[in-house]
């Protein structure tokens, strides 16, 4: 684990230092997620072991931005995920790529970057460090991956697409024989609303040479807002088809599809209530009767630029048509977001 902190350290070290005798405009930034919640989990209606209070870093993210000139820029950006429940710990690149900026309307990226669902939705919804957005949350993609990006905006129209390996940013090297697609497009008729799609498509990194992926993943997204006079609103939808390595590979095939609410509103400038509410069937073909269902509710005050803390509750239950299965987990305590 020290060597792994040891090369992380060194790289940004390295990095920071090129893009210092190189770009005209070098920045270092970090943002931690961190959690201190009394937690009770139940399957069939008796505790586990994952009951009781804990600290949790869910994220830590590192990043150095070099801006060569008005058009070439690069970003490094290392994660470093813990977790109390099994007390593991792994820093690894979440983000690395070169950047050109042809145009406000036509961006470009060579690497692992964002993806164009995840991380949109998660500007939209604003409470990532409470917990992330349903499609991620339950597996259903990938905030980054390695491949080519592009997009741009205007004052009433964006759109992002990439065509990328499949696996997600940890599998740096993964090849297959074909490279998979995600699209989003979003408009703003008015200032405030926004109406969004998006649409992915690939064999997920799986298809090779020798062992062929028999399926073809998929997913439909769908997603309207509103943030404006210190109300924000909204809701996503997904419908997925065999979104897993397995159901890629050579099935059973099976279909996902659920749904996400979420809305706050800020009292003051530093005073902000928000909840949430999702609803989601996983696995619609090989298991109809699981449902799961998300909730929270909570006040969020920002402490200082770059702190926001959060008292917040949040539920999680899946019905599994049997009460001997059934899970349900309750959390409560304190959520903190801090950035520089």
């Amino acid at each position: 684990m020290r060597d792994n902190l040891t090369a992380v350290a060194a790289a940004l070290a390295i990095g920071a230092a090129s893009f210092g005798a190189h770009a005209s405009d070098v920045k270092v930034g970090g943002k931690m997620y961190m959690d201190l919640t009394d937690k009770t989990d139940k399957v069939g209606g008796n505790k586990t072991d994952a009951t009781g209070y804990g600290v949790d870093v869910p994220r830590f993210y590192l990043s150095v931005d070099g801006k060569l000139d008005d058009v070439w820029s690069m970003n490094f950006t290392t994660d470093f995920k813990y977790s109390s429940s099994d007390g593991k710990s792994q820093p690894f690149v979440k983000k690395a790529y070169v950047q050109a900026k042809l145009d406000p309307l036509f961006v470009l990226r060579a690497g692992s970057a964002d993806m164009p669902w995840i991380p949109f939705v998660e500007g939209v919804y604003g409470f990532r460090y409470v917990e992330p957005t349903t499609t991620d949350r339950l597996g259903l993609g990938n905030s980054a991956d390695w491949g080519l990006h592009a997009g741009g905006s205007d004052s009433m129209f964006d759109y992002a697409v990439s065509i990328v390996n499949g696996a997600g940013y940890s599998n740096v090297s993964s090849r297959s024989k074909r490279m998979d697609f995600e699209g989003r497009a979003d408009v703003k008729p008015f200032d405030g609303l926004t109406l969004a799609a998006g649409f992915y498509n690939g064999k997920l990194g799986q298809d090779h040479e020798v062992t062929a992926a028999d399926n073809t993943a998929s997913r439909y997204d769908g997603l309207i807002s509103y943030v404006g006079n210190g109300l924000r609103f909204g809701g996503e939808y997904f419908s997925a088809k065999n979104f897993s390595k397995t159901a890629v590979l050579s099935g059973p095939e099976d279909k996902a599809d659920g749904y996400s609410f979420w809305a706050s509103y800020d009292i003051t400038d530093i005073i902000t209530v928000f909840g949430r509410y999702d609803d989601a069937k996983p696995s619609k073909d090989l298991a109809p009767n699981v449902k799961v269902k998300y909730y929270n509710a909570g006040v969020q005050y920002v402490a200082a630029k770059g702190i926001s803390l959060a008292l917040a509750y949040k539920g999680n239950k899946t019905d599994t048509g049997s009460s001997a299965t059934d899970k349900k987990t309750d959390e409560v305590g304190i959520f903190g977001e801090f950035k520089f």
